[in-house]
């Protein structure tokens, strides 16, 4: 048991003689770089956050919109459901989401099923970076 602890104090001792570790090997980065996040370009930040807001209050301004559109429930709980669904925010709409790019941002000519532009897609297509794909030969 004291060999135990002896080899524990002697970790101890080396450890503080030992030089830190680099920030950047911890995934850190350094303060003279410049910070970016995930996303491609500002339009596509705003794109996510828009998809975040329509997964939180979608379904409910569905539900309002079905209460407020419906004829035979009493005119109260219409108006009820009018002022809910102004409450809801604008960005909960499914129109108001443009499918863009992952990687460009680009908002037009995109194939959905991988959510590339389609210059993008050729590129990946011809170097074989995308599973499934085959160029057209006949």
């Amino acid at each position: 048991m004291a060999f135990i602890i002896n080899a524990f104090q002697r970790c101890k001792a080396l450890a503080k003689f030992q030089t830190p570790v680099n920030d950047t090997c911890l995934g850190v980065l350094p303060c003279y770089q410049q910070i970016r996040n995930k996303w491609p370009d500002f339009r596509m930040k705003k794109d996510a956050r828009k998809r975040n807001t329509l997964k939180e209050y979608g379904v409910y301004k569905l539900r309002y919109n079905a209460l407020r559109k419906n004829d035979i429930i009493p005119l109260e709980i219409q108006e009820i459901a009018d002022k809910e669904i102004y409450n809801c925010p604008r960005d909960a709409s499914i129109t108001r989401i443009v499918q863009r790019c992952q990687v460009t941002s680009r908002p037009r000519g995109n194939v959905k099923r991988w959510r590339l532009s389609r210059i993008v897609f050729r590129h990946l297509a011809d170097y074989n970076k995308l599973a499934g794909v085959q160029r057209a030969m006949w």
